[in-house]
């Protein structure tokens, strides 16, 4: 090679090539042009035709090309290459050239873990995890982080606790594992024992044994902030719905007066999930619709469950810039359909339904249609628009490098760490001389402390204290707005032909 990386040519005059290696160089030329000759021979055959017979022959062709080319690569690419990695990196350039970001191979481990989610369980020891992706700030290993233990499970009854650090998985040290590695270890057959050694704090580290139970997936919260009940849905699974109705009839053993329902940060899950929910508010009638290009897709979901909030129970639904899917189902529904007032930021904007398809150990999911709400609009890369827009206090660019520079010199973990009880006046002070030193917003710096009490303990159902967008929601269930905020509501139809109007009004100035 020369310093370009190129072969180099500078061959010797002198020097005789055998003529037999000649002969089987040349054959082998021969043989790598045939083959790869072959395959614009083929895609020439293939031509545009407007009949079905010529769509059949050109998917057909297609397809053969593809597979000349996988036995062309698997014969004389330079080196050996594993079928597994040629077949994973083409099913993801095919559904990477749909652009379309819904639609998606899905390697073994993303696979499985969508079959926990849609399913609702799986076997496991019930703790939720962070692993860093490498050596943290002050050098230490990135071992796994217990972010919190699920309720009633084998992880929260062994006394496991926020900020813990699992240090091994059956002995094996977990600073060399991955995220996924460390979840095929901790999730498995329902029975199994699962051996740990825990961190806390800087010198405490014990064994727990752990035995393997069915855990189902967290999808609700609930608790009463006075007479008003509020339900908190993390995710739609099969078990959301009649966990939101155990809820429901929780807040009406208590004579709850107005509901608020927190669809906030939720990205999603089943089509199925979203309209049993959304059938607990609603009195028959449409939830939602798709249409697609497949005929057996375009369907009409009505209301199939029994309504367990009486009309005359005020519902608040919180959204904001991480509510999708599913929950724009929901939202979507109950704004179109009149039940509901939403609160908070417009929503993400994910109008599409897919399907999900094995093979293998692996699967892919793919767009199959678009979803309409009751006033037969699409919300896709729209979102849904509250009817209250209410914001977090934002920060400016050089609050963020100031925000930086704080978060690196490490001031609020190590207040949390050496004040495990602080008072609320303790949290105010502290959060006062922070404001004095870094020039950054208070309700922000309490937030922040917060934030971090949450992280190294249960965090409680809600926090009305700092989250702005729940004060508003109680606030209009309180002060006796709602009735009249509900008669000036629009459908999502009348907002969206309103905004083209507009648009069109100020394209003709």
């Amino acid at each position: 090679m020369n310093d370009n990386g190129f072969p180099d040519t500078n061959i010797p005059s002198k020097r005789r090539i055998p003529f037999s290696w000649v002969w089987v160089a040349s054959t082998l030329l021969l043989c790598a042009v045939f083959a790869f000759a072959s395959v614009p021979s083929v895609l020439a055959q293939v031509r545009e035709g407007g009949t079905q017979a010529d769509s059949v022959l050109r998917n057909r062709r297609y397809s053969e090309t593809i597979q000349q080319v996988f036995n062309v690569i698997q014969r004389l690419y330079v080196e050996e290459v594993d079928s597994k990695v040629l077949f994973e990196g083409a099913m993801t350039g095919i559904f990477n050239a749909l652009g379309d970001p819904y639609s998606a191979f899905l390697p073994e481990s993303e696979m499985k873990d969508l079959n926990d989610t849609t399913q609702g369980s799986f076997g496991g020891v019930g703790l939720n995890i962070t692993k860093p992706t490498g050596p943290k700030p002050d050098g230490r290993p990135p071992y796994v982080e217990v972010v919190s233990p699920i309720e009633d499970t084998p992880g929260w009854r062994a006394g496991i606790n926020p900020g813990d650090l699992i240090i091994s998985i059956n002995g094996e040290a977990t600073d060399k594992l991955t995220t996924d590695e460390v979840l095929a270890r901790l999730r498995g057959t329902p029975g199994m024992v699962v051996n740990l050694v825990i961190q806390r704090g800087e010198k405490l580290e014990f064994p727990v044994s752990l035995t393997r139970a069915i855990i189902e997936v967290p999808t609700a919260k609930s608790a009463m902030i006075g007479d008003i009940g509020y339900l908190k849905l993390l995710t739609f699974t099969p078990m959301t719905a009649d966990r939101a109705a155990d809820a429901i009839n929780e807040f009406k053993s208590k004579n709850y007066k107005g509901l608020i329902l927190d669809l906030r940060n939720n990205y999603g899950g089943l089509l199925d999930s979203a309209i049993d929910v959304s059938s607990l508010f609603l009195e028959g009638g449409v939830v939602v619709s798709t249409k697609s290009r497949v005929a057996t897709e375009n369907r009409v979901f009505n209301t199939r469950r029994p309504v367990l909030v009486p009309a005359n129970i005020p519902v608040i639904v919180l959204i904001n810039r991480s509510s999708a899917s599913a929950s724009e189902i929901v939202a979507g529904a109950l704004k179109d359909r009149g039940r509901a007032f939403l609160v908070g930021e417009k929503s993400y904007g994910k109008g599409s339904v897919q399907g999900v398809y094995r093979l293998d150990t692996a699967g892919y999911k793919i767009t199959t249609a678009r979803y309409y709400t009751p006033s037969d609009v699409n919300i896709d890369k729209i979102g849904i628009p509250p009817d209250r827009l209410v914001k977090f206090p934002e920060f400016t660019d050089a609050d963020a490098e100031t925000l930086n520079a704080m978060i690196n010199d490490n001031k609020i973990p190590a207040f949390v760490k050496d004040n495990p009880k602080a008072t609320p006046a303790q949290v105010d002070n502290f959060a006062r001389t922070l404001e004095k030193e870094y020039k950054l917003d208070f309700s922000l710096l309490k937030r922040l402390i917060r934030n971090e009490q949450n992280r190294t303990a249960i965090a409680p159902v809600y926090d009305l204290e700092y989250d702005v967008q729940l004060q508003e929601a109680v606030n209009i269930l309180r002060n006796g707005e709602y009735r009249t905020l509900m008669q000036t509501t629009k459908t999502l139809r009348a907002l969206q032909e309103e905004a083209s109007r507009d648009e069109e009004l100020v394209q003709a100035s």
